[in-house]
């Protein structure tokens, strides 16, 4: 009887110690390689809805355009699509078109922006940022608000989403 309750405390102990490993795995996976985060706003409507839950990728450090980025703004995570990078030269008319080194902005963009924000262009963006624009241009603040995101406020490229019910 004692013997069975030794090897039973032994199971317990070794089962305790698996999850306590698996739970630091976990621990770090999403601490310093994924994230896990919830939309908040429109600005990317309708690519990403108010509310969806996405799944990111930290270690991403050269992005290419039209990617999908998380970035920390006002204190907050903010969500938008990458239209250039240092160097490039951005032109947004009054018509709403978006131009990037005298090439229209591809893509299937909805909602077109009416509202070039506080820059004047044409807008070269610095070394080491990268304008990001969001897909509600007639209501997401961005770029266009903001200025160029500097890399070091690039908390990583979105990789997918859950997209909730409604």
């Amino acid at each position: 009887m004692e013997s069975q309750k030794k090897q039973l405390w032994k199971e317990y102990r070794s089962l305790l110690i698996r999850c306590g490993v698996f739970l630091l795995i976990l621990y770090l996976v999403f601490s310093k390689i994924l994230f896990l985060k919830q939309v908040e706003g429109i600005d990317m409507f309708p690519s990403l809805k108010d509310g969806d839950l996405v799944l990111g990728y930290r270690l991403q450090k050269d992005f290419q355009t039209d990617d999908v980025i998380a970035y920390e703004e006002e204190g907050r995570l903010r969500f938008g699509r990458v239209i250039a990078h240092g160097g490039d030269q951005v032109n947004i008319n009054e018509s709403g078109e978006v131009k990037v080194n005298g090439v229209s902005e591809g893509g299937e963009i909805l909602y077109l922006n009416y509202d070039g924000g506080n820059l004047k262009y044409p807008y070269r963006v610095p070394e080491n940022t990268l304008f990001v624009l969001g897909d509600y241009r007639t209501e997401a603040k961005d770029s266009r608000s903001y200025g160029a995101i500097p890399m070091g406020q690039v908390k990583g490229k979105v990789i997918t989403f859950l997209r909730r019910r409604g």
